[in-house]
């Protein structure tokens, strides 16, 4: 059987998205960080990984795949939205909300987009 290890994501600047990674999820590198590649791991040993790989790529504006990151609640969920820009994040002008939508699109510092989900709803 399969399980997913790891979520990879592209960046121009791995060291630097290794900064904002392991603050936004309190992750550490799983072995000493390279200038083109690190794995990032739950210090408890939980969870799937993220691991950043240099690459120029650019960027999509509606990537097929993001990262989900979860918050508790309504509450918890606006904690995230206003703590992740002072650690580089930047909130996304997206036009794909729904009405009454349980999530916020931001992008991290290398414009990776992901979401903060409000897991409290019913």
């Amino acid at each position: 059987m399969l399980t997913i290890g790891s979520v990879v994501m592209g960046a121009s600047d791995v060291r630097r998205a290794t900064a904002f990674w392991t603050r936004a999820l309190g992750y550490v590198p799983r072995e000493e960080p390279e200038d083109d590649w690190v794995v990032l791991a739950n210090p408890r040993g939980t969870g799937v990984q993220i691991s950043l790989g240099s690459s120029e790529t650019p960027v999509q504006e509606r990537p097929r795949v993001h990262l989900d990151l979860y918050a508790g609640d309504a509450e918890d969920q606006a904690a995230e939205v206003a703590r992740l820009p002072g650690l580089g994040a930047r909130r996304v002008d997206w036009d794909g909300y729904p009405e009454d939508a349980d999530f916020v699109v931001l992008a991290d510092t290398e414009g990776n987009l992901f979401c903060v989900i409000d897991t409290g709803r019913d």
